[in-house]
């Protein structure tokens, strides 16, 4: 409950300590808002309704292709039009709400929106985002442009937070490069 990890592989996307202040807002809105909890309850009721739906299909003499076919459906429509859009609401009122308190703790809000640049530019063939449980990149930096004047106008009034860059701290080799190179995991 509330608790925050933060690893080290986050840090050349962060880049330096405000960028870093953006993510850690970012996930200290989520253990406020108690977002884990809330799609806990989400999914619950989903499958709730899910289990209600099956035994109403199961006590009318369904075919039971037919039926399996229906629930089948039944579980995308739930996904796509319900749990993935709360979830990718979470991430924005995270988003939102992380960057103005990274900017009243004196850090520029303006890291976030470069994070956002880096994980573009970093990242290869994500799904569409109506199949995400996050917010497409380009969705989430024209979002933050648009909060930035709310966001500045807090950071122009607050002390400025000291800023470094982070430390680039080589991460281990994975263990698919690990079988190519012939190096041993202990």
């Amino acid at each position: 409950g509330g608790k925050i990890a933060v690893y080290t592989g986050i840090f050349p996307m962060a880049k330096n300590e405000a960028g870093l202040a953006a993510i850690m807002g970012h996930e200290v809105v989520h253990a406020l808002a108690q977002h884990g909890g809330e799609r806990m309850s989400q999914g619950l009721v989903a499958q709730l309704g899910m289990t209600a739906a099956a035994i109403v299909l199961s006590t009318q003499g369904t075919n039971p292709a037919l039926g399996e076919l229906a629930m089948q459906a039944m579980g995308i429509g739930v996904q796509a039009g319900v749990l993935l859009p709360f979830s990718r609401k979470h991430e924005s009122e995270a988003d939102y709400i992380g960057v103005l308190l990274a900017a009243d703790a004196g850090y520029d809000p303006r890291e976030a929106i470069h994070i956002w640049e880096r994980m573009a530019a970093s990242s290869q063939g994500a799904p569409p985002e109506f199949l995400s449980t996050h917010p497409a990149h380009e969705t989430r930096i024209a979002d933050l442009t648009s909060w930035m004047p709310e966001a500045l106008e807090i950071y122009n009034q607050t002390p400025k937070a000291p800023v470094s860059e982070l430390p680039m701290i080589t991460p281990p080799p994975s263990q698919k490069s690990a079988l190519k190179t012939g190096a041993r995991f202990r």
